[in-house]
């Protein structure tokens, strides 16, 4: 008769228990069981993680010089969130596109502004669009070999080199290429990608 009672007594809070360690193990499941179809298979974020992460590579590895044309160092940036995008001098109408979206973006941050700089890569010799040194005052300008910067950027991709061209990526502030963004027809996304990181994140 005790017995009974005193088992009849735990059964609140056994109820109790179950309840707090459910959500533990559910997340236990979808993790290592990915054949349960717990998991979810969508992703809120627009631009493509890079994994593994891709290290900022040496002076010697990607030589670059800067609007003076002088010797620079890519890892004098470090420590802070960098918003990349690359073209010719010349900079025709989407390579413009790119340095607004990602101008805009920059911006857009509020107090969070200090924590990101933009870099423009300038993939040949050419004289630089006026275009550009009027309206994009603020971005850092670094003549780059794209080779050299392809082996960087775009490795992973099917055809490096037109890639090169045709994407815009989040470098953080340990120096890990960590996103890439496809062309410039979701400004907001990447607005709103870059504000996520920036949330989350306590690092730069």
């Amino acid at each position: 008769m005790t017995t009974s009672k005193h088992r009849r007594s735990n059964l609140p809070l056994l109820a109790i228990l179950a309840l707090c360690l459910a959500p533990v193990i559910f997340a236990v499941l979808a993790y290592y069981v990915p054949a349960l179809g717990l998991r979810p298979t969508g992703t809120s974020n627009y631009g493509r993680l890079i994994d593994p992460q891709r290290p900022m590579p040496s002076a010697a590895a990607l030589t670059l010089t800067d609007a003076q044309g002088q010797p620079a160092d890519l890892s004098a940036f470090k420590g802070q969130w960098l918003l990349i995008s690359a073209g010719p001098g010349a900079c025709p109408e989407q390579c413009v596109r790119r340095l607004y979206v990602l101008r805009n973006s920059h911006a857009s941050q509020g107090k969070e502004v200090e924590r990101l700089n933009r870099i423009w890569f300038v993939t040949d010799t050419a004289p630089l669009n006026p275009v550009v040194e009027s309206a994009y005052q603020g971005t850092i300008i670094l003549r780059a070999d794209p080779t050299q910067l392809a082996a960087w950027l775009t490795a992973d991709e099917a055809d490096p080199q037109a890639s090169l061209h045709e994407r815009m990526w989040v470098v953080d502030p340990l120096g890990n290429l960590m996103m890439a963004f496809p062309d410039t027809n979701e400004p907001e996304e990447v607005r709103d990608d870059i504000r996520t990181l920036l949330k989350y994140s306590r690092i730069g």
